[in-house]
């Protein structure tokens, strides 16, 4: 926030809008707006925060709301309403300010007429469940809101200015959050063939097919795109993201004496696929590395979600890595220790109290000794028990931020 507030063309719009309104929304949402507010250097007319949990520090005159995260819930709805109300007030010599950061679609949520808030979480569950990308996810709430896709920019008559730290692979200013002052390129037909894709419309709530077949029809207004003149007064730019996090990984990687190497190509699919072309990876990049080596990558996973365990992606793609582990110790490699772990940088991975899983040279050996069988956990979505049972889960507690996950493996 500090560097992005250096921006002379910023400051300039800041220091000549009437009144200025900023609404911080997202995990960071609490570090983000004390840090803008510290920086800026004159009165705000309102200060917004929207966020899973309090910060412990706010600045004076904040209004916070706690939301609800990863399933909206009926917080979100009141923070949204409330996000839309701001805006609505402002007039065309004011500034809207939104600072936005990952888990923005679920903390502000307010379903589309005809839809109840019950039946988007049924939707977001079953997309979730079914694995579908984030892409696909956002598609679907942006064509079930009255906020995403553009609306909240649009609900406005004053210049809009976001400011995102984003957890999207690629920076998609439409995708993050569900882009609630971007242009929304998705349609109500894209929306449907997600459905289709994830199960099929069957699986979801009568009320949500039937909202998104209307848009289908015509019957509704599709979400603000481009070319619509309430878009062409909100701009945006990424102020962190996925490769911040690598940047100090790296950074802290060498400082210890690792020689390291990055992997460019974000870190993406299923998590179980993507485990073994981490460690093709890994096999590579010991061609031509030498030890201690230090191999990082990142992006965000998906699990297709099978069995009937407890995990998240991050401690799926761990559990996936301990096959290639075995490998990779093998002859060309013998006797060298391994250790890999897959990090979610908001510290919680799924719906569990950890923020990912880490594997070495030993866990396979451990695990045997207590009679866990890894490819029955892995088969059975069951990561976090797994992980628990060896006590090789990485807790860290809500960090307060999130771009994407990153994966480190150091080799001894």
């Amino acid at each position: 926030m500090r560097d992005a507030l250096r921006d002379p063309a910023l400051v300039a719009e800041l220091n000549t809008a009437a009144d200025i309104d900023v609404i911080a929304v997202g995990k960071a949402s609490g570090p983000m707006l004390t840090a803008f507010v510290a920086a800026i250097g004159r009165p705000l007319r309102t200060m917004t925060g929207i966020g899973p949990v309090r910060p412990d520090t706010l600045p004076a005159g904040v209004e916070w709301h706690d939301s609800g995260h990863p399933i909206p819930d009926a917080r979100s709805v009141t923070a949204a309403r409330r996000a839309l109300a701001i805006a609505a007030a402002a007039s065309e010599r004011d500034l809207l300010v939104v600072l936005l950061s990952g888990g923005t679609s679920a903390l502000m949520a307010l379903p589309a007429e005809g839809v109840t808030l019950e039946d988007k979480q049924d939707t977001v569950r079953q997309l979730l469940k079914s694995g579908a990308t984030i892409d696909e996810l956002n598609a679907v709430r942006k064509h079930l809101s009255a906020i995403k896709g553009g609306r909240l920019a649009a609900a406005t008559g004053a210049p809009v200015v976001t400011l995102v730290i984003s957890d999207v692979v690629g920076d998609d200013l439409s995708v993050i959050g569900s882009g609630p002052t971007m242009p929304d390129p998705s349609t109500f037909a894209e929306a449907l063939k997600v459905l289709d894709s994830r199960g099929g419309r069957g699986a979801y709530p009568a009320a949500a097919v039937a909202w998104l077949q209307r848009g289908d029809r015509g019957d509704v207004a599709e979400t603000p795109k481009a070319d619509d003149p309430r878009m062409k007064q909100s701009t945006a730019r990424i102020i962190g993201g996925r490769m911040t996090a690598v940047e100090g990984a790296e950074e802290a990687a060498r400082s210890r004496g690792f020689h390291v190497h990055v992997i460019d190509h974000p870190i993406v699919g299923e998590a179980r696929d993507a485990a073994r072309a981490f460690a093709a990876d890994i096999r590579q990049t010991l061609t031509h590395l030498p030890p201690p080596a230090c191999i990082i990558g990142a992006g965000e996973t998906t699990v297709h979600v099978k069995g009937t365990g407890t995990g998240g992606r991050n401690q799926e793609f761990a559990l996936a890595m301990l096959a290639a582990l075995a490998d990779l110790t093998r002859p060309t490699l013998h006797e060298t220790q391994i250790a890999f772990g897959s990090i979610g940088t908001d510290g919680i991975d799924g719906p569990t109290d950890a923020a990912g899983a880490i594997v070495d040279s030993t866990t396979a050996q451990r695990a045997a000794a207590r009679e866990l069988d890894p490819t029955g956990f892995l088969n059975n979505n069951d990561s976090f028990n797994f992980f628990s049972a060896l006590d090789d889960l990485v807790r860290t507690g809500p960090t307060g931020t999130n771009v994407g996950d990153v994966q480190v493996a150091l080799i001894a």
